[in-house]
């Protein structure tokens, strides 16, 4: 019997084996895998998505190819429970066993809701919902801008109510691709085209029903993302009025149907001819009244005593000129009278307290120099002075001068 001489492997050599034996398995080629995702890293520059996939025993490294990725509706994240596709092999430089995945879904919820919450935080985190960065629409607008598709349903539904409600409106239609690839940069080029031609007053956006799928370019980041950077108002006018979409969030309005979009977007002209002739006629009221009232008025003015006799009212004005020029002179009167009485007590004061009344009844006053002498001390003797009396001045000399005790 021979003996048995085992087989020497390199290293390469039993990695290339194990390899070709997990990949040739078809019990795990495909592979189905639920597990929650961990150490989720995304590489920017190649767009390849690194993880692991666990449970609460086990982990296994998985990787999905930027090929793969880029069909994801949604943005996996680390904690996010998955139920992924793909294949087993081994990584042959460090011998390491892993998952590539081909397609992933989130476990419990699809795909697209998933994307769509996402999303959803994203932009409302960033602000775009808030109600103060939205522009307002015009009461009256001109120019309707509609983004839809050219040939459905929804189209015929807002050109009908347009024309109905409001058909001083100028429509612009710019057709685009509602479903399918590229719809949504379709949707959010038609948008920008109009703000940068400012070609409308306010922009309807929107398509008729269909499942989620149908209705996803207006989920898409490019769509919300024009939507909210327009300065033009939007009104979001998508599928039934039970489905919700991003762009209703970041749009001025939100209706519930492409046909209420349209209504919402002009008013209704029966309404306002309608408030314009009751309008009409409160103010035809109003004016009627008010003529009525000055009728009356001037009725009154009319059978007044002036209105028949204006004389009267001169004579009215004579009389009070009259009283007036009486009772100026009567005051003026009373006036001078208490003046002269009162000058003339002020004058009999300032004669009594005159010098020369003094002077008058025997009394003299010397002075020399200017200089009114009062004192013994001012006569020494041989000084010249002079006396004034009543009726003149007399020369003197000082002889002597004795001051009393």
């Amino acid at each position: 019997m021979e003996a048995y001489k085992p087989k020497i492997y390199t290293v390469s050599q039993l990695n290339r084996y194990v390899k070709s034996v997990l990949e040739e398995d078809p019990a795990i080629n495909p592979v189905f895998i639920v597990g929650e995702i961990s150490n989720f890293k995304r590489y920017e520059a190649s767009g390849h998505l690194y993880m692991s996939i666990k449970d609460s025993q086990s982990s296994v490294r998985a990787v999905m190819f930027r090929g793969d990725a880029q069909r994801l509706k949604f943005t996996p994240e680390s904690g996010m429970s998955v139920i992924l596709c793909g294949r087993v092999s081994v990584y042959e430089r460090d011998g390491a066993y892993q998952v590539y995945i081909s397609d992933m879904q989130p476990d419990g919820a699809g795909a697209l809701a998933v994307a769509f919450e996402q999303l959803k935080n994203k932009l409302s985190a960033e602000g775009l919902f808030d109600d103060s960065r939205k522009p307002a629409l015009p009461k009256f607008p001109s120019r309707v801008g509609v983004i839809t598709s050219g040939e459905g349903a929804a189209l015929r539904d807002i050109l009908n109510v347009l024309s109905r409600r409001y058909p001083v409106a100028q429509v612009i239609l710019c057709p685009v691709q509602v479903q399918g690839e590229g719809s949504s940069a379709q949707i959010a080029a038609a948008i920008r085209l109009f703000n940068e031609k400012k070609a409308a007053d306010v922009l309807i956006v929107g398509r008729g029903g269909g499942s989620v799928e149908d209705l996803w370019a207006f989920n898409e980041e490019i769509t919300a993302r024009a939507v909210a950077a327009s300065v033009i108002p939007v009104i979001s006018g998508v599928g039934h009025e039970t489905d919700f979409t991003i762009c209703d969030f970041v749009a001025s309005l939100r209706a519930p149907t492409p046909s209420a979009a349209a209504e919402l977007a002009v008013p209704d002209a029966a309404e306002l001819k309608n408030d314009i002739l009751m309008k009409t006629a409160y103010l035809n009221r109003l004016i009627i009244n008010e003529v009525g009232r000055m009728r009356k008025r001037l009725e009154v003015c009319a059978g007044s005593r002036v209105m028949k006799n204006p004389s009267v009212l001169l004579d009215d004005r004579r009389r009070y000129l009259d009283e007036s020029r009486s009772a100026s002179e009567s005051a003026l009167e009373k006036r001078l009278t208490a003046g002269r009485a009162q000058l003339s007590a002020l004058a009999g004061r300032a004669d009594a307290l005159s010098p020369l009344k003094v002077l008058s009844r025997g009394y003299a006053v010397p002075a020399s120099d200017g200089r009114v002498l009062v004192r013994t001390e001012d006569f020494k003797p041989g000084t010249r002075f002079s006396l004034r009396v009543s009726d003149g001045t007399v020369q003197a000399v000082a002889e002597s001068s004795e001051r009393n005790v």
